[in-house]
């Protein structure tokens, strides 16, 4: 009987020679590249004392952004939920009152905004989804704990703070496109 493809090979039951059945030359092979790593510069470090530098686009803690005159960009428009994959991120939108343009910039924003960071993915797709520049993955890192509480994150750890000299630089994020984009203010994503 002929197969239908030419990947079947003759098995032939050939004898282990002495050496083949006391293993020492595997054993001694096995022990060359164990010698080998030994002497090989460790690529661990001492965390506390010595910090690894991290890459421009690493993506880390989830930072909800501000405009110049410390008003919420998001807009609650849900668009970051749907794009993530790990269904990390709920929201509820509530209507701007009167006299709260100072702290919201559309008529329309996030009342409770939470992230499930046990859930999420850090994938950036939140980031890439949202219109209005609000939700950027930062390069600080997500705080270890003992219990699943901590890890959902509201809008009193998201949101950045409304002094401009503690608010988080995501500019090291961009591109030089999206940063001489930014810089046109007749798109009115940019005002």
């Amino acid at each position: 009987m002929q197969t239908l493809t030419n990947r079947s090979k003759m098995v032939s039951n050939k004898k282990m020679t002495f050496m083949e059945r006391i293993y020492l030359p595997a054993i001694f092979k096995g022990m060359s590249i164990t010698l080998k790593h030994f002497f090989k510069k460790k690529a661990t470090i001492s965390y506390p004392e010595q910090i690894r530098e991290f890459s421009k686009v690493y993506r880390g803690r989830h930072v909800l952004k501000r405009d110049e005159e410390g008003r919420e960009r998001c807009t609650a428009c849900g668009l970051c939920a749907v794009a993530c994959p790990a269904e990390a991120i709920t929201m509820i939108a509530a209507e701007r009152k009167p006299g709260e343009e100072h702290l919201y910039r559309e008529e329309k924003y996030a009342e409770v905004y939470e992230i499930n960071m046990l859930r999420c993915i850090f994938c950036g797709d939140c980031e890439e989804a949202c219109p209005k520049e609000a939700i950027f993955l930062t390069d600080r890192i997500v705080k270890s704990d003992y219990e699943r509480l901590p890890f959902v994150y509201g809008k009193s750890l998201l949101v950045e703070p409304v002094d401009p000299n503690l608010r988080i630089d995501i500019s090291g994020r961009q591109t030089e496109n999206v940063l001489q984009f930014k810089q046109n203010k007749r798109f009115a994503h940019n005002r």
